[in-house]
């Protein structure tokens, strides 16, 4: 028999919500550093990322790009986070948020940085067997025509592994406003391409960011999104369009500074019938990874093994996958659900 924690922990699991970047271990990415010539405010990861609220991390994130510059770099970093998520977590499914304006800014091209990222995360998937694809992120503190230049990038060259584009960081301004880039976003959809974005993630944000992304951008799936739990008529919404949201709740008592209890806006999100999706956002960062989410962070609001299961599968249903790869998900999820519901242990 095994503890409900252990039961969490090993719960077959996708994520939808994770940049790249943040998918590298604490070691690694000093590593790299030192390889590089860049100055670390810290090379104890004990102190390394200790931030004070979401713009503190964003400056960290910013310049965790500095160390990615080589092929093998990259490659690395994918397949070495893959084999972590697996053991840490059960992961099964991924999609990356990978930045291609951070990296052309440090002078590398759009394929130069996804070649060998894509290159990693085949190995990884040839041994381990998560599949995985890749949401190409605008960066908001860059101008409206240099996402729609980016979503160019995206379409010319079609790489099947690229399924969508997001939108992620802060304006100049420290905003979201999510419609600034309403253009990129409807280049992107003429050409096929999923669409999602974050919105209504901190203290500082509307829910009216939600009805922007849904209505305005039309995104099929958010990431984060909890104060929509402050409107009801976009819950009403995003219930009815049956929208995802990749939410990420070990992030939250540092951007935010929310506690993990059963107060909290996820467990809100849950009880209204909103499909929610469990992921890590920046896993080095944020010193937590997928194990950790489910075992503590629903464990701390309350969230039975039925609801995990859901939350689970909606991993599934909000991926951007082809229905090809969700049906084996499905099925494999399944089997492992029938193994563990046997082995957990009734009070």
């Amino acid at each position: 028999m095994i503890a409900y924690p252990d039961y969490l922990q090993l719960l077959p699991k996708t994520e939808l919500h994770c940049h790249f970047a943040s998918t590298m271990s604490a070691p690694l990415f000093i590593e790299l550093a030192a390889k590089h010539g860049v100055t670390l405010p810290a090379t104890d990861p004990a102190t390394l990322f200790d931030f004070e609220d979401l713009r503190d991390f964003l400056v960290a994130f910013r310049f965790a790009h500095d160390v990615l510059r080589d092929p093998e770099d990259f490659e690395r970093v994918a397949y070495e986070g893959v084999r972590s998520a697996v053991a840490d977590g059960s992961l099964r499914y991924r999609e990356y948020a990978v930045n291609p304006q951070y990296f052309a800014a440090r002078g590398l091209g759009y394929r130069e940085v996804m070649d060998p990222i894509i290159s990693g995360l085949r190995a990884a998937e040839a041994d381990f067997g998560v599949g995985f694809g890749i949401v190409a992120a605008i960066n908001r503190r860059e101008s409206p025509a240099s996402a729609v230049e980016m979503v160019e990038q995206v379409v010319a060259h079609g790489l099947p592994e690229v399924l969508a584009i997001g939108q992620d960081d802060l304006t100049p301004e420290d905003t979201e406003d999510p419609g600034r880039f309403i253009d990129a976003y409807a280049l992107a959809g003429r050409h096929g391409l999923k669409r999602t974005a974050h919105v209504a993630e901190t203290p500082f944000a509307t829910p009216d960011a939600v009805r922007v992304a849904l209505e305005e951008l039309g995104c099929e799936r958010l990431d984060h999104g909890y104060r929509i739990v402050d409107d009801p008529a976009l819950v009403d919404l995003a219930r009815e369009r049956d929208v995802v949201f990749t939410v990420t709740p070990v992030s939250t008592t540092i951007c935010s500074g929310w506690t993990l209890d059963e107060g909290h806006r996820i467990r809100a999100m849950i009880d209204a019938g909103l499909r929610v999706a469990v992921s890590t956002d920046d896993a080095m960062f944020f010193r937590t990874d997928l194990g950790r989410e489910y075992r503590e962070g629903l464990a701390a609001m309350g969230v039975d093994a039925a609801t995990a299961k859901t939350i689970a599968l909606d991993g599934i249903e909000g991926a951007f996958c082809d229905d090809e790869t969700k049906a084996a998900l499905r099925a494999s999820f399944a089997a492992e659900f029938l193994a563990l519901d046997a082995l957990l242990a009734r009070p």
